[in-house]
């Protein structure tokens, strides 16, 4: 997923958003962005370090959530489409 935008755990995991949740957390490989993926109403499962990755991206807030209608990648674009 390319710096500056977001998917949902329900993107990644559509059948099954709690456990790619439970995956991405105990994840410690620093080569996977875990920080992108976030909950559906924007919210921020890891807080103030998860946030700061983000906006260091470009990544806009508004309060305490992403504005998902700027930054999450569609669902229907494939990994294979996106060139970072």
């Amino acid at each position: 997923m390319p710096p500056g935008f977001v998917r949902t755990y329900g993107d990644v995991s559509p059948g099954a958003p709690r456990f790619a949740g439970a995956v991405l957390s105990a994840c410690e490989d620093p080569s996977v962005p875990w920080y992108r993926i976030v909950r559906a109403d924007g919210s921020l499962a890891k807080g103030v370090r998860q946030r700061a990755l983000l906006e260091a991206e470009g990544v806009p807030f508004r309060g305490g959530r992403v504005v998902m209608e700027a930054a999450r990648l569609p669902p229907e674009v494939a990994p294979t489409q996106i060139t970072d």
